[in-house]
């Protein structure tokens, strides 16, 4: 219990004082006129309140990620825990604010657009290839998840409804509808009252861990983690049997400690507040909440099988973090109780898929210069779609390692374009460059050692993100060093 607790108060101590800190470096104007108020097109510019543009910034961001995620991080232990808070605070909450910043500042553009202002036209295009790559396959991530779940339900046995292609199709009707509709038809709505279904899951599933749990990690477990005398080797090679923890666990959770496809959800929001000040609440407050999540989900990965790694590896190993859920939900809620949590972890990543394919149309529009007609909506939506129905034909677990790589790789380098922000204010950079740093490491020994990239062994990997890394921080001191001199001559 005292862990559970420990990490609730660091996320809202992280609020009360790290995040007007982070807001006194961003150069928020509480005067500016928004783009909610200068380009009001009844679309996707109408202004919202911001307890409403929270709940649905909350359900965008928080789909099956901080759910699912945490539940395969729960293969490495407390240390899942430690990497969730210490990744939120320093990083994800961070990166999440900068996002809704940089949007807002520029009239409610897309990443690849902000990314050519403060850039150049190549890295703009290199923005629009990750955020197109990482939208598309949150997209389709967010169709196979609930469309499974949905099909495993014992209401739905012996229906048609039983069929996982079914809900696929269904699924991605409800998208063709919410991609192309005005913000203020459905979202704006309903997602609301989404948000607040989240909310009252997550306290549910964390009252009854801490009351029923037969074993929740203590503090000291982490201590003992972390003073390990081979640490390095628990780091690198757990075991035959066990994933290694850098840089996989980095990579697995990434919703809920610090994710890329939030950034691509920034603008949404961002084209609908109606002052600058609403920016941390809604954006550096979203995440933290959604820290809560992981860190609950994270919580009842471990709690819920107490015989361990063994046991939890068995059950994803029979049906995915979809069964843990089931099995978590049902043990702690009862049977009602857990119906209603099951659809609920169905609906949500439902209501971050839309709003994926959403911001993909919003991308490819703003990329290109396309003017918002129906017409042009509909030749951009509908093949995305398409192409979207042929991929859940793929391993899920195949999308959802492509799915974490680009959401790692998107995050990094949107934190590197909040250095580039800060760094021309002559803010305070170090809070966005240092996490941008580690974040590059991360993503470079992945994909160096990883299947899905260059696959080469570990030995060689590993060196090589903390070596990239560093060339990126050396790079920045140059920079410094340039600035300096001009400002001194000047």
């Amino acid at each position: 219990m005292l862990i559970f607790i420990i990490c609730i108060s660091l996320l809202a101590l992280a609020y009360k004082f790290y995040s007007p800190f982070i807001e006194k470096q961003a150069g928020i104007d509480n005067k500016a006129v928004t783009p909610a108020s200068k380009f009001d097109d009844g679309v996707d510019y109408v202004a919202v309140s911001p307890v409403k543009a929270f709940l649905i910034q909350f359900l965008n961001i928080a789909g099956v990620g901080p759910i699912f995620g945490p539940i395969l991080g729960a293969l490495y232990g407390p240390v899942a825990l430690v990497w969730i808070v210490l990744g939120n605070i320093i990083g994800g909450s961070v990166h999440d604010y900068f996002s809704g910043v940089l949007s807002i500042k520029e009239d409610g553009k897309s990443l690849p657009e902000i990314a050519g202002h403060y850039f150049n036209i190549y890295f703009k295009g290199i923005m629009l290839i990750f955020t197109a790559m990482l939208l598309f396959f949150v997209g389709v991530v967010f169709v196979m998840s609930p469309a499974g779940l949905l099909s495993n339900l014992d209401f739905f046995q012996d229906t048609i409804f039983s069929n996982n292609r079914v809900w696929i199709v269904v699924i991605l009707g409800y998208y063709f509808l919410a991609t192309l509709l005005p913000i203020d038809k459905i979202i704006t709505k309903f997602y609301p009252v989404f948000g607040l279904l989240m909310v009252i899951m997550t306290v549910s599933v964390a009252a009854s861990l801490l009351i029923y749990a037969p074993q929740l990690p203590e503090i000291e477990n982490i201590f003992s983690f972390l003073s390990h005398t081979h640490l390095s080797d628990e780091l690198l090679n757990r075991g035959a049997n066990e994933p290694p923890i850098w840089p996989l666990l980095f990579v697995t959770i990434t919703c809920g400690a610090v994710s890329g496809f939030h950034s691509t959800q920034a603008p949404i929001i961002a084209r609908c507040l109606t002052n600058e000040k609403f920016v941390r609440p809604v954006y550096y407050g979203a995440m933290l909440s959604e820290g809560v999540v992981a860190c609950v989900w994270a919580l009842a990965g471990i709690a819920a099988f107490p015989d361990g790694y063994a046991e939890l590896k068995s059950v994803l190993a029979q049906g995915g973090p979809g069964l843990v859920v089931n099995q978590v939900a049902t043990t702690y809620l009862g049977a009602f109780g857990g119906i209603i949590a099951i659809i609920a972890v169905a609906v949500f990543p439902i209501t971050s898929g839309d709003t994926s394919f959403r911001s993909l149309r919003l991308t490819i529009i703003d990329a290109f210069n396309i003017p918002q007609s129906v017409r042009n909506r509909l030749l951009v939506s509908i093949p995305i779609l398409i192409v979207a129905y042929f991929m859940t034909l793929v391993d899920f677990s195949v999308i959802w390692r492509y799915f974490a790589f680009s959401n790692m790789l998107l995050s990094t380098s949107v934190l590197w374009l909040a250095t580039k922000y800060l760094f021309d204010r002559k803010a305070l950079h170090w809070i966005v460059s240092l996490p941008a740093t580690v974040g590059t490491a991360v993503t470079v020994s992945y994909i160096v050692t990883a299947d899905i990239g260059i696959n080469l062994p570990e030995s060689a990997g590993y060196p090589a993100g903390i070596v990239v890394a560093i060339l990126c921080l050396a790079g920045l001191g140059v920079a410094h060093k340039k600035a300096y001199a001009i400002s001194k001559a000047e």
